[in-house]
Order: structure tokens, then C-alpha cells, then sequence
């Protein structure tokens, strides 16, 4: 199986899915290590990627995707995944499942102002707010629980032990 913990910049995609990972004894891949440098330039000045920025990006997910899918590898990828169309690019096989991490932009704006070390900032956050279409056929957590109820809900969720 590939859960995909999406969400805009700051909702704790790396953070819930890592700790899903670890708990499943899961392989974890951030989707921020799939870009190509011009995007992380880009993401790291403020500038919103656009469709054609991300086009590269999400073939190489993809082609990451139907890998581990070939390798038997379960994997949990956090990703952002705004817009219906990018979830049909990684959306290739029904192991593939989303789970969306869903939070006020008021609370996602304080969690980015203390955010240490990460390309992408606060001022990336109303470009991916605009853009999100939110996912209807995915698992929504309210991020403002802790990680580790987050996690838990996940896992009930998806029948994953």
C-alpha cells in the first residue's frame, strides 16, 4: 500500500507521515526530494510553482509510485497533492490511498512562523491555500490534534493494525 499524507505547506505532512512510517515499519519519502532544483529555488523566494513547474515533479513521483508498487514496497509519501488533477498523475493503482491533513490557515500560519530549516514558508502558504481543491475521496484528519492521535486515527482508518 502507498498512503500519500497530503495538505498544504505546514499541515505536518513530514512530520505525520514519518511517524506513520516509523509505526508501520514502512519505508518514507518526502515529496520535497523529488524536485528539481529550479522548483526548490522557486519555493524557497516566495514564488508559487506553477502547473508546468510541477510537471517534472510529479513524473518522477509517479514513476517513484509505480516502483514501489512493482518492489511490493509499502511506502507513505508525504505530498502535497493540491489539486485533483495531480492526485489522478499518483493516483495509479487502488493501493494508492490519500489522506488529507486539514487545518484552519490561521493555525497552519502559527505553526510555519516557528518552522526551522525547510525551503518553503509562510509565504508559500496563500498560493497552495488557493490552489487546493480539496480531496472528496480521501481520509480528512484535523490537524489540530497530536501527532500521535493523528497517526492513530490514520491507522484506524485505513484498517492498517
Amino acid at each position: 500500500m502507498i498512503v500519500i499524507v497530503m495538505g498544504v505547506v505546514g499541515a505536518g505532512k513530514t512530520t505525520i507521515g514519518k511517524l506513520l512510517a516509523s509505526d508501520l515499519g514502512w519505508q518514507f519519502a518526502d515529496a520535497d526530494d523529488f524536485h528539481p532544483m529550479s522548483n526548490v529555488e522557486k519555493i524557497s523566494h516566495g514564488i508559487p510553482l506553477t502547473d508546468e513547474d510541477r510537471e517534472p515533479w510529479l513524473d518522477r513521483l509517479r514513476g517513484a509510485i509505480l516502483e514501489w508498487i512493482a518492489d511490493g514496497q509499502s511506502t507513505v509519501l508525504a505530498c502535497s497533492a493540491l489539486k485533483r488533477s495531480y492526485r489522478a498523475m499518483l493516483q495509479v493503482d487502488p493501493q494508492v490511498r490519500f489522506v488529507y491533513l486539514k487545518g484552519s490557515a490561521e493555525l497552519i500560519a502559527e505553526r510555519l512562523k516557528g518552522r526551522q530549516g525547510h525551503f518553503a514558508g509562510e509565504a508559500i502558504l496563500a498560493s497552495q491555500l488557493t490552489d487546493l481543491e480539496e480531496p472528496e475521496a480521501a481520509l480528512k484528519v484535523d490537524v489540530s490534534d497530536t501527532p500521535e492521535h493523528i497517526v492513530n486515527r490514520i491507522r484506524k482508518a485505513l484498517s492498517l493494525g
